[in-house]
């Protein structure tokens, strides 16, 4: 197989990657493991969906360059996508630090702007390696 080939092999597995282990654990793909306390949004589903695509773009690009400038912005993108997507009340951990009251307050409406921060990170990174 030729460079481009094996580039964009990883970047799609890092993409359907990210779908499974963000749509699992997030609740946003349907699973008798929890029931998402959450109701799931057109929202939720936009930022998981440019999510995945980025990261498999930006594996695809990083897989075709030797460099790795940029990876710590395109990894807070990825965790930013997942946090944007997430469930507050369902993460047993933040409810014990915080209260539930406290991140249906707090967290749950700052969620689209992490959504926004997470694509404008990815995708600030995928064009300046351009």
């Amino acid at each position: 197989m030729d460079r481009f080939r094996v580039a964009l092999l990883y970047g799609t597995l890092a993409a359907a990657g990210f779908v499974v282990v963000t749509g699992v654990v997030t609740g946003l793909l349907p699973t008798p493991l929890f029931e998402r306390m959450v109701p799931r949004t057109a929202l939720d589903y936009t930022f998981f969906a440019v999510t995945a695509v980025l990261v498999g773009v930006y594996v695809t690009q990083r897989s075709m360059q030797p460099d790795c400038d940029g990876d710590a912005c395109a990894y807070g993108g990825a965790a930013g996508g997942f946090l944007a997507v997430a469930c507050p009340h369902c993460n047993a951990i933040l409810v014990a630090l915080f209260s539930s009251s406290w991140l249906a307050t707090y967290v749950d409406p700052v969620r689209p702007l992490v959504g926004l921060l997470a694509v404008g990170l990815l995708a600030g990174v995928i064009y300046r390696r351009r």
